[in-house]
């Protein structure tokens, strides 16, 4: 038979309950939209993810100490008490890393930052000038402290945006300003730029930058450092990079090959890695769970098709009878069954296409439609139509002629 004859008779053939065969339709609808709108969902958080963290430093790597000692009652000691890294172990790490090409010490507060009658609380971070690098954080004014104010733990500061809307409420420039951070009067040299909410939701912004001496000396009084921050000269040397971190600072901590860590290193790499890993999880558990709508109107056509079948008895047997093969009987329903599927497929594709544009614009949700989820949907609706179109359309086949005739 003509395949064009027999697209066109398979047409007809629907139209004639044009109501059903839209309610056949609907299940495969659905299911297309279900399964492009959750992954479109799924791969927008995967991206924003990346990008959020990128933000925070694609190459950083942070060293932490570490340690498994416990105190009574079995509780872990915090790695802010722990004292286990020193200055010299981030002048170590810049001298003898090949793989680093920035490093900063860090120890980090929180307190008021006061200007004239306004307050506001918020952290303050020692730092060195080389934060700003690793961090990829830029200045919307003013100037950066520098090595010297570092060596003479001047009081100098850099703010960011939300504590200049909390404490400078009249418009002024906060450049050439002294504030007070827990009492301690603080020179604002320069303004950060906006970095927004980090993946974890805090405000990146709500953040007062010095000199790490002098958040050590004049804040918070100890000789030790709380965190390492360093910056890998690219992404694919992270892992090489992480690598020398901790030959240096186990050869600077006396550590013996059988001792455990005092530190712990992590990479944005790792970090990436973890959070797009647990939401693919996500993904794949709610386009399982979307899909489910293809396996229901995929019945749906199956149950349709053998009414179909029922119902156009006599028909099959007259056809047969003036010379149409068990063949083209079985192409006839097949087709329509692909054709039921096909159009569903392909206004399920547009409604999922809509609907994720509509979760971007009402939800603000990070959505990303990939050419992938929607040519892996359209395929499967189709073979959805073969699989559950072809048992129905094998029996209106086989349908002896005489008996069809007579079927009342």
């Amino acid at each position: 038979m003509d395949f064009l004859k027999l697209i066109s008779l398979a047409w007809k053939a629907l139209l004639r309950n044009k109501i059903r065969t839209f309610l056949t339709m609907l299940g495969i609808i659905i299911g297309v939209a279900a399964v492009i709108t959750m992954v479109s969902i799924g791969e927008g958080s995967k991206q924003s993810i990346r990008s959020q963290l990128s933000s925070m430093g694609s190459n950083m790597i942070t060293v932490r100490p570490f340690s498994n000692s416990t105190v009574g009652g079995g509780a872990r000691l915090g790695s802010t008490g722990l004292q286990t890294l020193k200055t010299e172990d981030a002048v170590s790490i810049q001298s003898q890393a090949v793989n680093i090409t920035y490093v900063s010490p860090a120890v980090s507060t929180r307190g008021q930052a006061i200007n004239a009658s306004l307050n506001w609380p918020t952290s303050l971070q020692g730092v060195s000038p080389s934060y700003l690098d690793i961090r990829d954080w830029a200045l919307s004014s003013g100037v950066s402290f520098t090595d010297a104010d570092v060596t003479s733990s001047a009081k100098v500061c850099l703010i960011g945006q939300t504590v200049i809307k909390n404490i400078f409420t009249d418009g002024q420039s906060p450049i050439g300003s002294t504030i007070r951070f827990n009492k301690i009067p603080f020179k604002v040299i320069g303004v950060l730029e906006m970095k927004g909410e980090n993946t974890f939701g805090q405000d990146q912004d709500d953040i007062i930058l010095a000199p790490y001496t002098t958040v050590q000396k004049r804040i918070m009084a100890i000789n030790y450092i709380q965190n390492i921050y360093a910056s890998a000269v690219d992404e694919n040397s992270s892992a090489a990079a992480t690598a020398e971190v901790t030959t240096i600072l186990r050869a600077n901590h006396q550590l013996k090959a059988g001792d455990e860590d005092d530190f712990s290193v992590r990479t944005q790499a790792e970090l990436i890695s973890t959070m797009s890993s647990t939401s693919q999880l996500l993904t794949v558990l709610l386009t399982a769970i979307a899909a489910i709508s293809l396996l229901v109107g995929g019945i749906g056509i199956m149950n349709i098709m053998y009414v179909s079948v029922t119902e156009r008895t006599r028909e099959i047997g007259l056809r047969m009878a003036i010379g149409a093969r068990g063949i083209d009987i079985l192409l006839q329903f097949l087709t329509e069954a692909i054709l039921i599927s096909v159009t569903g497929g392909l206004l399920g594709v547009v409604l999922g296409i809509s609907a994720a544009k509509l979760v971007t614009l009402l939800l603000q949700w990070p959505t990303l439609v990939s050419q992938s989820s929607v040519f892996l949907s359209f395929a499967i609706c189709s073979i959805t139509g073969v699989f559950f179109g072809f048992y129905p359309a094998q029996k209106a086949s086989r349908l002896d002629p005489i008996d069809a005739l007579r079927y009342e």
